[in-house]
């Protein structure tokens, strides 16, 4: 009998080391320092003490679970929801509020170099006014399975509650699990997703067969009973209405009409601050052309339409375009109009764009708008409104913007100074006299010193 040669197996004893969390980072991880480099371990405040495993150990920065925690920070809470630790849907309801807002708040001013003042914030619980729930029907417990992913895993966490949906979401979480564990077509169901309109909820349930014509009456009086819109999916791109009205929501008063496979804020109070927000911050005048990219069904743009001459909606989903204007036309607004476009071409050639803009607004998604914003820097608009929901790609995009206003005023101030340093070797020349803080007639030594004055600030801010 043959012999063949066979390693021993190499085993590896994971080293607990003891740490103390030092800051969060964005996404709520606690931040320490370890072998010289950041160690980010979920679960721990700042000042906290842990025993620690590393898990991920790269160049730059590592990554560990806890093992145990040594001390707890006074801003610890105990999490609200019982599924917390398991659900991969919040990371942070073990850090008090406070505690949130203040990180997020020095994490965004660490990547955009400059104080973060103001906080936009909502209800900390019942908020989430949408929610999208996977379904897996276990044959062996004959059991439906309805309830989010687990964190970092594709196995379903069962929900029986959730305090940061809206009330009456959370509420219909047990009756939506009881009608389609009755449904004989279990096998076929993909996700179920809830949306909370001002009118009222509505349920899309996607399955991916054909629903028996039984189940399809159960879900009809489900529907009924509990005064919910229904739509059935039973392709990806196909969306079928059942019961109940279209859903709208409101957006600085006026009414958004959309369609439950459309993108709107999950945070309707936040979203209400967001809009106000912006509507102040961009200072609209009843004279100002206003442009807003990446502009969706118009939850920007409408209300921007309400306080300046005309504005200018540019999205490139074509669904999302049409339903900008329905809602325009819905609303009585006039003097807005929608343009699909692709956004990563220079729309500075549309013929919507001749004219130019005086403010602009975008807000994109989270990969953010890198190849925007040169187009927007032609522009040259007053005044620029960035809405973003990842501070990374805001801090980038941002920084494109920054650097061509500082640009833009380095050529302006030297622009000025030439012409200050022309008019006072004009002999006799009516000019500024930095002196006196008067327009006057220089001569002698004050035009001499006056003329060294300008010729120094023309070689700083000119670079000559």
């Amino acid at each position: 009998m043959a012999q063949f040669y066979s390693a021993k197996r190499r085993v590896t004893t994971r080293q607990i080391i003891t740490v103390t969390v030092n800051d969060l980072d964005p996404f709520g991880q606690g931040v320490a320092r370890h072998q010289g480099k950041a160690l980010f371990v979920s679960g721990v405040l700042p000042h906290e003490q842990a025993e620690v495993v590393l898990v991920e150990d790269k160049k730059q920065y590592a990554r560990a679970e806890v093992k145990r925690r040594l001390t707890d920070s006074p801003q610890r809470q105990a999490p609200r929801c019982p599924h917390f630790g398991v659900c991969g849907g919040c990371q942070q309801q073990h850090a008090s509020i406070t505690l949130q807002q203040q990180s997020k708040r020095a994490a965004l001013g660490r990547l955009m170099k400059r104080e973060v003042d103001d906080v936009i914030a909502g209800a900390p619980w019942g908020y989430r006014r949408r929610a999208r729930l996977s379904l897996n029907y276990q044959p062996k417990t004959q059991q439906l399975q309805m309830g989010f992913r687990q964190a970092n895993a594709k196995a379903i966490v069962d929900v029986v509650q959730c305090p940061v949906l809206v009330p009456q979401l959370e509420a219909l979480l047990p009756a939506v699990r009881e009608c389609l564990s009755a449904l004989s077509a279990l096998r076929c169901l993909g996700h179920v997703e809830l949306v909370l309109a001002d009118n009222g909820p509505l349920m899309v349930l996607r399955h991916t067969a054909a629903l028996p014509a039984a189940d399809r009456e159960k879900l009809e009086r489900f529907s009924q009973t509990h005064g919910l819109s229904l739509y059935l999916a039973p392709q990806s791109e196909i969306l079928e209405h059942i019961h109940g009205e279209a859903p709208w929501y409101t957006s600085d008063g006026l009414r958004l009409v959309f369609s439950p496979r459309d993108f709107i804020q999950v945070n309707d109070g936040v979203n209400q601050q967001m809009v106000r927000t912006a509507l102040a911050w961009l200072d609209l005048q009843p004279e100002d052309r206003v442009l807003d990219l990446f502009c969706g069904m118009g939850n920007f743009t409408l209300p921007l339409a309400t306080r300046a001459a005309h504005v200018v909606g540019v999205e490139g989903v074509p669904a999302l375009v049409e339903k900008g204007r329905e809602n325009a036309a819905l609303n009585g607004l006039s003097n807005v109009t929608f343009f699909h476009e692709n956004l990563e071409e220079d729309v500075t050639r549309q013929a919507w764009a001749k004219h130019g803009f005086d403010k602009v607004l975008l807000d994109p998604a989270r990969a953010g708008a890198p190849g925007v914003m040169p187009h927007i820097i032609k522009l040259a608009p007053r005044r620029v409104v960035y809405v973003s929901c990842n501070p990374a790609t805001l801090a980038r995009d941002s920084e494109t913007l920054l650097q061509a206003g500082e640009s833009g005023k380095q050529q302006e101030t030297c622009a000025y100074y030439r012409s200050l340093l022309s008019r006072y070797q004009t002999k006799g020349a009516t000019a500024f006299n930095p002196q006196s803080g008067k327009a006057e007639v220089l001569h002698g030594k004050a035009a001499a010193q006056a003329i060294r004055q300008a010729r120094d600030a023309v070689r700083v801010y000119c670079r000559r």
